[in-house]
């Protein structure tokens, strides 16, 4: 197993280089297998096809990362949280995009990549915390689709750009006009609508140990769609 393992590491190591030199069309099975030392037969037995090879170099990748920024724990304040994950995020893309543009551009349709799953986890409890603290104005998952799909609109947008053309503020820009959407400015007071109550009951489903596993997913339906309603 322990051979295995060192082959793999070697394969991937062998594969990001490739892919941050030559780019996505680099990472052949022939040049991966040769760049590693290996015979192609070894990196299908590793990773199933080239498809699995791809996930697992994104995931190699965003791991090193996540490393590198020797993640923060989080502060007394989950809306900043929130801010200095997105700008994580951008920074991670604008400084590997071809790892980036693997993530989130390569995927087989309907599938994540396991680094891209591990990322939306991270913004699930970044967002939850939002959602704990009473200031979150729809539902997580909604919200977390929000800031996903316009995050990696602009990263996506900016990679396509020449950097000296690119626009310097678009990011905090964007940042700063999904988070007026998501985020009250204070926690809810009593009199607030459902829907603020909603959120903020829904971040703590999971400690309403006197409901069952059926009706806890019934509730948490149920207080989404109250969340979410335009005029609720």
């Amino acid at each position: 197993m322990a051979t295995s393992d060192t082959t793999r590491d070697r394969v991937l190591a062998a594969a990001a280089e490739l892919l941050v030199r030559e780019g996505r069309e680099g990472l052949s099975t022939r040049a991966v297998s040769a760049a590693a030392g290996i015979q192609p037969p070894t990196l299908y037995r590793l990773f199933g096809d080239k498809q699995g090879l791809l996930a697992a170099v994104a995931a190699y990748g965003f791991e090193r990362f996540l490393e590198s920024k020797q993640t923060n724990a989080p502060s007394d304040d989950p809306v900043e949280d929130l801010r200095r994950g997105w700008d994580h995020h951008c920074g991670f893309g604008l400084t590997q995009p071809e790892f980036y543009v693997l993530m989130y551009t390569d995927a087989r349709p309907g599938e994540a990549s396991p680094a891209r799953s591990e990322g939306m986890e991270i913004l699930r409890r970044k967002v939850t915390r939002v959602a704990d603290a009473g200031r979150l104005r729809m539902s997580v998952e909604r919200a977390m689709r929000l800031i996903h799909s316009t995050g990696m609109g602009v990263v996506l947008s900016l990679i396509a750009t020449p950097p000296q053309e690119r626009d310097q503020e678009l990011s905090a820009i964007v940042r700063e006009n999904v988070l007026s959407l998501i985020v009250s400015a204070e926690a809810p007071s009593p009199d607030t609508g459902p829907a603020a109550r909603a959120v903020a009951l829904r971040a703590s489903l999971d400690e309403a140990k006197v409901l069952s596993d059926a009706e806890r997913v019934l509730m948490a339906e149920w207080l989404d769609r109250i969340a979410d309603a335009p005029d609720a």
